[in-house]
């Protein structure tokens, strides 16, 4: 069990830290010059790879061996994408996706 004390330091820890990455991108760059190239290359190259790895994360156990185990899984994926390209809209895309799945699982797969 965590003492009190002990609650008291992991907050702290975690506010300065919390504190620290929001306000160490204004300490380490200047207002007035541009980014250096590798964080304007990674802040276009790394939104594609989360979502990509996140993906074979989510599909990495379909199964084929049964209906329930694929379809839930490939339509959900299948909105996700046709929500996306229609409104351009991350929240509608991962919410839509994810009510769709659970809807599927837990009534019609069941």
């Amino acid at each position: 069990m965590l003492t009190t004390a002990g609650a008291i330091a992991a907050i702290a820890v975690m506010a300065v830290v919390t504190f620290l990455t929001r306000a160490l991108p204004f300490l380490l760059f200047d207002r007035g010059s541009a980014p250096p190239k590798i964080v304007l290359y990674l802040g276009r190259v790394l939104p594609p790879a989360i979502i990509a790895m996140l993906i074979i994360y989510c599909l990495k156990d379909l199964s084929f061996l049964s209906v329930g185990g694929w379809v839930p899984q490939l339509v959900s994926v299948a909105v996700v994408v046709a929500l996306h390209l229609w409104k351009h809209n991350n929240l509608l895309s991962i919410f839509g996706g994810t009510i769709l799945y659970m809807v599927l699982v837990q009534t019609v797969f069941a």
